[in-house]
């Protein structure tokens, strides 16, 4: 999703793929397939670039400091991205600039889990994404399983509250090296099974109070930390009306694929804005109301997807539908669909309509 603002600012991409036929190996023709942990690739498909920035967290920080220690731009750089890398290091810094965060602890035992009290959420500290790496426990003996996953990937356990939480926020900022820094609309994020599954921009009936403090703490945080490129700092929204820092990522997030269509200047532009310290575009909002619903793979590969774009187009001209080009797996995010303007109850008809029936699950309607 960044190639597209890529080719209209004339930015070369040279892409890294985990493997041929990948979403961006499919619009980016020059990639090399590799493995991002292994530092001679790195060291090959950054040669000569102006400046390396990323789509997932998961490149191991020793490499990036080797990168950035041999003269290469990397964006946002290892003293940053550690934060979105090891929850544990986040947490410690969030603390230190004493940013609202859940109760928390690195935790060694289920006699630490229980001096903890239950019930909490552990969490390995690095590695986990969409769910992935983090367990509700309500009880000590569902502690065992976060050690056993933590130690088998080499990584520590971090204990969290459990919190009583309204809703989730997501506030999402984008920073240039030259300290320029641009705020989107706090948005109201939904999950399904750990994975983002619906987001409205901007949130919903949100105090404006409590919007101003999520940008605040976005903006203060990328400051702090010295970050470049997008911020997304996913927050709680308590149900005694405070907010909670959750998690931190340092690249274009779900949350804000909605600004695609929504926004005056996407996430995906404002990164590549970010990295290559150009002035940032506008985040306004175009619409009142922005709806992002992620398309999810079904049950069953019924392979059958693309066969959603006739229904959806006809009956919303409207409507913006993205398509990543992957396989179909159950609960694999395949795609999503942003609708926007006046009536927030409408977009929200459209958009679920919409991902519904490339899902499959409309697919026996009459209309």
């Amino acid at each position: 999703m960044m190639a597209q603002p890529a080719i209209a600012l004339g930015l070369p991409l040279r892409l890294l793929a985990e493997a041929e036929g990948v979403s961006a190996a499919q619009v980016i023709p020059d990639h090399l397939v590799g493995d991002y942990t292994d530092l001679p690739t790195l060291r090959k498909v950054t040669d000569g670039a102006a400046v390396v920035t990323f789509d997932h967290e998961h490149v191991p920080t020793a490499h990036l400091h080797a990168l950035a220690d041999e003269g290469i731009a990397v964006r946002p750089g290892p003293e940053a991205l550690v934060h979105a890398q090891d929850k544990a290091v986040m947490r410690r810094r969030l603390g230190e600039l004493d940013v609202p965060c859940p109760r928390n602890a690195v935790v060694t035992s289920t006699a630490d889990v229980e001096a903890f009290g239950l019930p909490c959420v552990l969490k390995t500290t690095r590695g986990g994404y969409d769910g992935k790496g983090v367990w509700v426990v309500r009880a000590l003996d569902e502690a065992q399983v976060a050690f056993d996953t933590a130690a088998a990937a080499g990584v520590e356990v971090l204990a969290e509250e459990l919190v009583d939480f309204r809703r989730e926020l997501s506030a999402l900022v984008a920073r240039a090296p030259s300290g320029q820094a641009a705020a989107y609309p706090v948005v109201a994020s939904t999950q399904l099974d750990g994975i983002c599954h619906e987001v409205v921009a901007p949130a919903p009936d949100l105090a404006p109070a409590l919007a101003g403090q999520a940008q605040e703490i976005a903006l203060r945080v990328a400051g702090a930390l010295d970050v470049t490129g997008i911020l997304a700092v996913e927050l709680f929204e308590t149900t005694d009306g405070r907010i909670l820092v959750n998690e931190l990522a340092m690249r274009p997030h779900n949350t804000g694929h909605w600004t695609q269509d929504g926004a005056v200047t996407s996430q995906f532009e404002n990164h590549l804005r970010a990295v290559m310290d150009l002035p940032l575009g506008s985040p306004a909002p175009r619409e009142r109301w922005t709806v992002m619903v992620n398309i999810l793979g079904g049950p069953t590969d019924s392979g059958h997807l693309y066969d959603g774009l006739p229904h959806a187009m006809a009956r919303d001209p409207q409507l913006r539908v993205h398509l990543y080009g992957k396989d179909l797996r159950p609960g694999r995010k395949v795609g999503h669909v942003n609708a926007y303007g006046d009536d927030l109850e409408d977009c929200l008809e459209r958009a679920r309509h919409a991902a519904a029936w490339f899902r499959g699950d409309l697919g026996n309607e009459s209309e």
